[in-house]
């Protein structure tokens, strides 16, 4: 099963929860383990993988042969993403705009546009016990991360069990690393923000048709605000994590706090079970 950690929006908790999830998972079988934050990834201080291979992820960009284009502009008419501008007899290619999917070079009649490679980041590989870490970071100053987020769902075996701890928000990255999953776990805080952002993940899931359910991190006599959503809405509320000074310190000194607090383990072992109730077509308890 894959089970992929988001949340709409970002400091939510979504990667105190995948790496509390993955430390239990893995305690009864191998399992995957991907950070696809690929802006700022910072599971591995919690899991503490060590790393034995990296490598460059690239894309293709198109690249303008000049000694045979006329400048008729067909190709830059045909990018809806802009990445190419026709001005008089030269075309302009803004490779950061490109989303590779080749258009251009089929739009073009005298067959000037050829593909290259162009680095975006890279891919990390290592373990932690009996997690197969994988970690994407982007290369700075680069606007683009899903194509590396495709790379590292790659890293998953068929069949195998994996955690996607997905970037914040609920644009193009978070859909990329949602989709295909077995089940999300949106993770939310009980505040006006916290919902708000919670309905808009809820609502791309939904449009994926992804199984889902709800925990509040830094749970408070404020919790009110997600629960009566959560029953408005029909969403399974998997669990919550009381906000404690002691798990703030856990976090700080990159300590797992399924591993550091009992109590807390207790409450990632339910969240697990809701998951597969809720797979299973159970309703929670």
């Amino acid at each position: 099963m894959i089970i992929a950690v988001a949340s709409g929006k970002g400091g939510t908790g979504k990667t105190t929860v995948s790496t509390s999830l993955a430390w239990l998972t893995a305690s009864s079988g191998p399992l995957t383990f991907l950070d696809c934050d690929v802006e700022e990834p910072d599971a591995h201080f919690y899991l503490k993988p060590s790393w034995d291979s990296e490598w460059g992820v690239n894309v293709e960009v198109p690249r303008i042969d000049s000694s045979c284009c006329d400048g008729c502009g067909k190709c830059a008419d045909f990018c809806r993403y802009n990445a190419l501008a026709a001005i008089q007899s030269d075309v302009l290619v803004f490779e950061e705009l490109c989303h590779s999917c080749r258009g251009c070079a089929i739009a073009c009649p005298l067959d000037c546009v050829s593909m290259v490679p162009r680095r975006l980041g890279i891919i990390r590989s290592g373990t932690s016990g009996e997690v197969a870490f994988r970690q994407g970071l982007l290369d700075i100053g680069e606007p683009m991360s899903p194509p590396i987020i495709r790379k590292l769902k790659d890293e998953i075996p068929p069949g195998g069990e994996a955690i996607v701890d997905c970037p914040p928000g609920a644009g193009c990255p978070m859909i990329v690393a949602i989709t295909g999953a077995d089940y999300c776990i949106l993770v939310t805080e009980p505040s006006p923000f916290g919902k708000h952002d919670l309905d808009i993940a809820h609502q791309v899931a939904g449009q994926l048709g992804i199984p889902h359910g709800v925990v509040i991190n830094k749970s408070t006599v404020h919790d009110g605000i997600i629960e009566e959503y959560c029953t408005g809405e029909g969403i399974p509320l998997l669990g919550k994590i009381p906000y404690s000074r002691e798990a703030a310190q856990h976090c700080s000194r990159g300590e797992l706090l399924a591993e550091a607090d009992t109590a807390t383990g207790d409450i990632f072992r339910r969240i697990l079970e809701g998951v597969t109730a809720c797979r299973q077509g159970s309703s929670l308890s």
